[in-house]
């Protein structure tokens, strides 16, 4: 890659900014680049080490990417088109950011507009008391599962709430690029482990989050 090449990547990075504090936050990002290799290779230093993506798991159309997005949503809102898998982080000059997702089964999902009002590295997961009932392998669990990579929450958790009050729904990670583009989570949206990475260092807390139904 010259460094033709990596100045304008940069350049189009630099419409995501949302505030002043994420903006200094992005210069120590890396930029997104076009290898698959590059976007989801094993991540090494966290609390535990990341595997790289099965690339062969993960659809072409769900990999992050930064595409033309005409919205009425101000620069730094997070969009989910659960319709068609897709998660949009608003730019600016009718950029997003887009990873692919995996969304909630008929019946466990939640649409709608909140803000993210808690972010969380590798955070316990504790299943509701009516998942327990309908899956009492889940016993164990009542009091919180530890952070790890089999965690259903995945490496990094955004908490979505609205009207001040935790609608129990989360943007979280997930070892399953499988996974990705499916309806097969109990309502919340999932990305890959490298991308919720991403999105969690580009997401402040008080980020306004928009749910589309599906039709």
């Amino acid at each position: 890659m010259n460094r033709r090449h990596i100045i304008s990547k940069l350049a189009a990075l630099s419409a995501l900014p949302l505030t002043k504090t994420l903006a200094r936050a992005q210069e120590t990002l890396p930029p997104i680049v076009d290898t698959d290799d590059a976007l989801y290779a094993g991540i090494h230093g966290e609390a535990f080490e990341i595997p790289p993506v099965t690339m062969r798991l993960l659809k072409p159309q769900y990999r992050r990417q930064l595409v033309d997005y005409a919205t009425t949503e101000r620069s730094g809102t997070i969009v989910v088109d659960t319709a068609h898998r897709y998660l949009y982080l608003v730019g600016e000059l009718g950029k997003a950011l887009r990873y692919g997702v995996g969304v909630g089964r008929d019946g466990f999902t939640w649409s709608g507009r909140g803000e993210i009002r808690l972010k969380r590295e590798w955070p316990t997961w504790t299943p509701p008391s009516e998942m327990i009932d309908r899956q009492p392998e889940l016993e164990p669990y009542r009091n919180g599962m530890p952070p790890g990579l089999e965690n259903p929450l995945g490496a990094r958790a955004l908490y979505i709430f609205q009207e001040g009050l935790d609608t129990l729904y989360r943007v979280h990670g997930t070892s399953d690029p499988a996974s990705i583009g499916l309806s097969v989570s109990s309502g919340c949206v999932r990305l890959i482990n490298q991308d919720v990475i991403d999105l969690y260092n580009r997401v402040p807390v008080g980020s306004e989050i928009v749910v589309e139904q599906s039709p």
